[in-house]
């Protein structure tokens, strides 16, 4: 069997989208191939720069021919109804069997597919998938009409079998397939052709291209680090820095450069997010300060002088890049030092949103909200409350203008240099986490109470407005918000009322939101009322509603879903405790999760749940036709076997456990005491006859079943477990 070779040449290719283009190349391929009745043993897609490789062993060499049978509509059927299985079919009326069926004749199409060459198929899906292939931007250039990434040079595709190698004929746009290519562009830019897979890797080796991208990354880091090493120095780790550099280089060749000493004074932060940035360098530390003294660069060729040229050009404009970081750092600590009131204020003039008005108006939001948190969190109020004033005042630095992504780092320093409190410097940085699922959660008071007030803004503010998530759409990153709510209460383990806090917080933004709207219709009234007119008139509108606060409460128990999901427990476990009172207390919720997922995971909590849904089936069925409700007056005196006799003990005992079990939150006490009917309930439905000829004996039995169901809801509704 032939084995496959693609190879598309091209322009650079962007570093970030290699790996999936590569992906996406093999895919597409691979199904196609399928599709069309070619197996094969194994396929892997590697990428470069310049180029996006397939490489499939062992295909079939034709696809075989395939016999289908389609019956269609019944004989004397309409010309319409006919005609329309005869295009889908692609057969004509002459074509077409009638044969017999149970409900009388019926016409049959017989499809016949001859079998056809490995080579004609794979030009037509190599077509199809280069025309369609998904790019996330892609260009056109010169007169043709296909898209692509950067303009596509050259097309290699041969199938490799006994007899040798064979070009697969197509033309693309005046683009014909060979089994030629190219090496580096600069040290090996002359064509060659090439015969097999390994022929083509090697020679692409011997022309200064390493085509599989680990092996890339491996050089680099192994090369990076010995270097360093051999100066007592090491290289701060960055796998994504090393994936992308990997990507912009067919041959590494690695340099090892010096950071002016006059730059040492910047934070490392700085120097690392500069360097990573504008030149893709990797930060060396000298392993025994900690002091970023010097810098990793990758080229992409081999020169005469051992790349002394382009070290000197990459510290030249490295030098400029320092200097401007240095001189932001400069003009932000005078502030800093001053007390950052400046930037405070100048955060009046940036707009948070439309309808929610500036990031000074949200800031005022979240120090109220930071302080009504702060004594259920164990934080000072005050310090909690300047926390949430100062968190954001970096936003208006010049360091952050320049890199955005060292926002709350350098809030951190800054609220330091400004002679703040450690717990009020940390939360700077701290209430933005966690952004995401391997984010670590703040655990400082302050911090959880800032970041709890800042998530909790942003979730009820565009609730308020109606800006919710719609399917895949989170322009505002709402669900990431609401996971970052859930893993700061559970993994602090705060007890809370949350829908409180989401009243409190709607009321601020609701206030926010109908101001904005008076700005635009009446400014002058506006102002001379103010902002707290403004907001107790709208929160007339949400003071007799909760629909807004049960609504985001409904998306955080689905967020909360998600959550646990990962964790192993099921989404009726969940559900069948959000329905019980205080769902709005996460912590207490997903402990009463967790206890019933352990109860339903022994044999005896999932006997009991049949149990449970057997008695309350049979006390439902039987209300609704009595038109009563049997919710009280079992009792042990009219009971006639043993079996009911000792359900009555057991029930009494299990509600001596349960109840003050419940009471003190101890719900793996409680569960195990509700788990422990499972028994004496057992017993009492292979003994005993629920409706009994004698009424009173009926109607007690009845209530007694009542008792099971009132006993077992206690703990959570079960009628919401599967099965």
């Amino acid at each position: 069997m032939p084995d496959l070779l693609i190879e598309l040449f091209s322009e650079e290719i962007p570093a970030r989208m290699q790996g999936k283009a590569a992906s996406d190349l093999q895919k597409l391929v691979t199904d196609g191939l399928v599709e069309a009745g070619l197996t094969y043993k194994s396929a892997a897609a590697f990428s470069t720069p310049r180029r996006l490789t397939l490489s499939v062993e062992d295909l079939l060499a034709e696809s075989k021919p395939v016999r289908e049978e389609r019956k269609g509509p019944k004989v004397g059927a309409p010309d319409q109804a006919i005609d329309g299985f005869l295009r889908g079919a692609g057969v004509t009326r002459d074509d077409l069997e009638i044969r017999d069926d149970k409900k009388g004749q019926v016409y049959f199409a017989v499809i016949k597919k001859p079998g056809r060459m490995a080579a004609d198929i794979i030009a037509e899906i190599l077509e199809k998938s280069i025309r369609n292939f998904p790019w996330p931007k892609s260009m056109r250039w010169g007169t043709g009409t296909l898209k692509w990434v950067r303009p596509l040079h050259s097309v290699l595709c041969i199938l490799t079998g006994e007899a040798g190698a064979e070009v697969v004929p197509l033309d693309i746009d005046g683009i014909t397939s060979g089994n030629t290519t190219r090496g580096h562009r600069f040290l090996s830019p002359d064509v060659f052709s090439v015969t097999s897979f390994e022929d083509y890797e090697a020679k692409l080796k011997r022309a200064h291209v390493m085509l599989r991208a680990d092996e890339r990354a491996d050089m680099i880091w192994n090369d990076a680090t010995n270097q360093a090493f051999a100066l007592g120095l090491e290289v701060v780790e960055d796998r994504g820095l090393l994936t992308e550099v990997a990507g912009l280089v067919e041959w590494p060749v690695v340099l090892l450069g010096q950071i002016d000493p006059s730059f040492y004074e910047l934070p490392d932060e700085v120097l690392q997010t500069s360097m990573k940035e504008h030149q893709k360098f990797f930060s060396v530390r000298n392993a025994k300060t900690g002091q970023i003294e010097r810098f990793v660069t990758v080229a992409n060729t081999v020169t005469a002088d051992n790349g002394a040229t382009i070290l000197k050009g990459n510290q030249k404009v490295l030098f400029a890049r320092l200097s401007d970081a240095q001189f932001f750092w400069e003009n932000d600590l005078r502030i800093a030092n001053a007390g950052m009131q400046p930037w405070l204020d100048s955060l009046s003039n940036v707009t948070f949103h439309n309808k929610l008005g500036t990031q000074k108006d949200r800031i005022d939001r979240i120090v109220a909200l930071a302080s009504e948190i702060a004594p259920l969190v164990g934080a000072d109020v005050a310090e909690a409350a300047e926390a949430a004033r100062v968190a954001k005042a970096d936003l208006s630095s010049e360091m952050v203008y320049e890199f955005p992504e060292l926002q709350g780092l350098m809030g951190r320093k800054y609220a330091s240099k400004a002679g703040l409190s450690d717990a009020i410097a940390a939360a700077a940085q701290e209430h933005y986490s966690p952004l995401g699922p391997s984010d670590d959660v703040p655990t400082a008071p302050v911090s959880v109470a800032v970041s709890l007030a800042d998530k909790l803004d942003t979730l009820t503010g565009f609730w308020t407005i109606d800006e919710k998530p719609t399917g895949s759409k989170d322009p505002f990153a709402l669900r990431r918000a609401a996971l970052g709510v859930i893993r700061l209460i559970l993994e602090n383990d705060i007890k809370t009322e949350l829908k409180a806090e989401l009243r409190q917080a709607i009321k601020e933004n609701a206030g926010a939101a109908y101001f904005q709207e008076a700005l635009k219709e009446d400014l002058a009234f506006a102002a001379t009322q103010g902002l707290e007119f403004y907001r107790q008139e709208a929160f007339k509108t949400y003071n007799n509603d909760l629909a807004v606060s049960e609504d985001l409460l409904s998306f955080f128990h689905d967020r909360l879903k998600v959550y646990l999901k990962d964790q192993g427990i099921r989404h009726d476990i969940i559900d069948a405790c959000i329905a019980m009172e205080g769902s709005d207390d996460l912590t207490l919720l997903v402990k009463r999760a967790k206890a019933l997922a352990a109860t339903l995971a022994t044999d005896d909590g999932e006997n009991l749940i049949q149990g449970f849904k057997r008695a309350n089936n049979i006390l439902t069925k039987e209300e609704a036709k009595d038109g009563v409700e049997y919710s009280y007056g079992a009792d042990p005196k009219h009971a006639q076997h043993d079996s009911e006799r000792a359900l009555f003990v057991a029930l009494d005992e299990a509600d001596k456990v349960i109840a003050p079990a419940m009471a003190a939150q101890d719900f793996g006490t409680a569960m195990t005491a509700m788990a422990a009917l499972r028994g004496p309930i057992d017993a009492f439905f292979t003994d005993v006859q629920v409706n009994a000829d004698q009424q009173v004996v009926r109607r007690n039995r009845l209530n007694l079943l009542s008792r099971i169901r009132k006993t077992c809801l206690g703990v959570a509704d079960l009628t919401r477990i599967d099965g």
